[in-house]
């Protein structure tokens, strides 16, 4: 009788990543063994990271999948273990690649990830909502996305993206999970907060945990990295700019002159932190009336004026990336957990933070950082 062959095997595992981590189990140590017997089944001993590990039965199903594909394969049994404390030290430090523990990595000089900051000078103008489809739309774009939601008080970011599951701890290593349809890895404060609990911090602790989403995390690779900042220019607002220098502000407004009036004041934070106004996001523009109209509930302009007066204040172009109409698919998209941009891509609102989102991918990573590959040559 026909065996499979040991490279074949070994190599149908290595299609196989770990849900979390995002690399092949076989670079992560975490196939033990494999062992074939006299009538051709398979049995593969799979070291978890932690105990419980909530995403064992997804591994043990792709593990089944890929070796049941090798030519000569009857069956497939997979035994699960747990790594021990030296081989989760292994892996943590192979996955920080030898960087310094704590370090943040978009913090780096050779760093390629953009940071893109969300600001609203108020709450109530969507900016949560302009989040997290601009995070889905980004992964869509086929870019690696993150999501930090900063508004530690009034955290949203989880259930808008449809995540119930909390991250995994890999020593003082956190797994952020990854949202479903989407694809894009997220943390945030309500993970850690038992039922629908208030969090009661003053700056020491916000700035604490700011520093832990983005420390001791594991983003891996990442495109883009979005923060959904709390509204105003409180404590996170001013934390960002510190720990992430290089981070851009979008700005989300609505129409109506209060709310521009506010929104410039987020933006111009940007002149003390020195930061990058990437643009303004206009949201609630409009609703689109059946008989295709438009009813302006909330006025008109407003975010081309916070884009015009950012524009004098910084002596640099702000544009005004898009304006976002009212669409009642937008709000169930937020409540259900599947943004618009998935759920109801030809809607209006999708259509247009599509849209903006595709602006922000044609920027790409810039060249900070990268090696090119170009050597001197004497004379």
């Amino acid at each position: 009788m026909s065996h499979p062959s040991t490279d074949a095997l070994h190599a149908a595992l290595a299609t196989v990543d770990d849900p979390e981590i995002r690399k092949p189990i076989t670079d992560l140590g975490m196939v033990e063994a494999v062992d074939v017997g006299d009538d051709g089944r398979v049995r593969v001993t799979v070291l978890l990271t932690v105990p419980g590990c909530p995403m064992k039965d997804t591994i043990t199903r792709d593990v089944t999948a890929a070796v049941s594909k090798v030519e000569h394969v009857t069956g497939v049994d997979v035994q699960l273990g747990v790594m021990s404390d030296q081989q989760r030290g292994a892996l943590r430090d192979q996955l920080r690649g030898g960087a310094a523990e704590r370090e943040i990595p978009f913090a780096r000089p050779d760093s390629l990830t953009t940071v893109y900051a969300v600001a609203s000078g108020k709450g109530g103008v969507g900016k949560s909502s302009v989040t997290v489809n601009l995070a889905a739309a980004l992964a869509a774009e086929g870019l690696r996305v993150g999501v930090v939601d900063a508004d530690i008080y009034g955290f949203s970011v989880p259930r808008m993206l449809g995540v119930t599951r909390p991250p995994t701890q890999v020593d003082d290593m956190i797994m952020p999970p990854v949202a479903d349809p989407g694809d894009v890895k997220v943390i945030s404060i309500g993970m850690f907060v038992p039922g629908n609990q208030p969090v009661v911090w003053r700056g020491p602790m916000l700035h604490r945990a700011m520093q832990q989403f983005l420390a001791d995390v594991y983003w891996g690779d990442l495109d883009v990295l979005l923060l959904d900042l709390p509204p105003g220019t409180g404590d996170i607002a001013i934390t960002v700019a510190q720990l992430l220098p290089s981070s851009e502000l979008i700005v989300v407004t609505t129409p109506q002159q209060a709310a521009a009036e506010v929104a410039e004041r987020a933006g111009s934070i940007a002149l003390q932190t020195h930061q990058r106004i990437v643009g303004v996001v206009e949201n609630m523009s409009w609703l689109e009336m059946p008989d295709g109209s438009r009813q302006e509930l909330f006025g008109s302009g407003g975010g081309q004026v916070v884009a015009d007066s950012l524009s004098r204040s910084i002596g640099a172009e702000v544009p005004l990336l898009g304006q976002v109409p009212l669409d009642v698919t937008l709000r169930e998209g937020g409540d259900t957990g599947r943004p618009v941009v998935l759920s109801h891509p030809d809607s209006p609102a999708a259509t247009a933070l599509r849209g903006i989102a595709r602006q922000l991918a044609r920027r790409g990573r810039g060249l900070a950082g990268r090696k090119l590959g170009i050597t001197p040559t004497s004379r």
